[in-house]
């Protein structure tokens, strides 16, 4: 579940395995504080995301100040699974270039929401923010994906 998710947020597999550890470091730093123990999977989730964030905002900012490995080109033809139909291959090719680059809170709530399948309320509480800032955080995402798929024109955003 935690691969899956960190794989799917990140867009990209050689971040993965780290960000697998280190979530699980820091969900270990924290055990103490789960006070239900059936609640452990949302509480798993919710470090991830918090972890997976981070590690998008360094990316921005790692592209901002002009590093090298932070403009290494992603490999979107590795996100898209060789069996689908043309069609599909690119439309989801295309998503994965827009994806990367929304802000970090806009692309972790549309992940949550549209490939998680999350409801509002889960994605709010994966965030760690108030249903109303999910709400409009989702609400932004999705205005900025259909606007990047009416004029593809490549952009980066902070």
């Amino acid at each position: 579940m935690v691969f899956g998710l960190v794989y799917r947020l990140m867009g990209r597999d050689h971040e993965v395995e780290d960000l697998v550890q280190e979530a699980f470091v820091q969900a270990l730093a924290r055990l103490h504080a789960l006070a239900e123990p059936q609640a452990f999977g949302g509480w798993l989730t919710s470090v991830v995301v918090r972890t997976t964030q981070k590690a998008l905002r360094r990316r921005v900012v790692a592209r901002r100040i002009g590093l090298r490995h932070a403009d290494a080109p992603v490999d979107f033809d590795s996100l898209v699974a060789p069996t689908a139909p043309p069609d599909a291959q690119a439309e989801l090719r295309a998503v994965y270039r827009i994806l990367d680059d929304l802000p970090a809170r806009l692309r972790v709530a549309l992940v949550l929401r549209r490939v998680e399948g999350m409801s509002q309320e889960e994605v709010a509480a994966a965030m760690a923010v108030s249903v109303s800032t999910a709400k409009r955080l989702l609400v932004e995402a999705d205005l900025r994906l259909e606007e990047a798929l009416r004029d593809p024109r490549p952009r980066r955003t902070p």
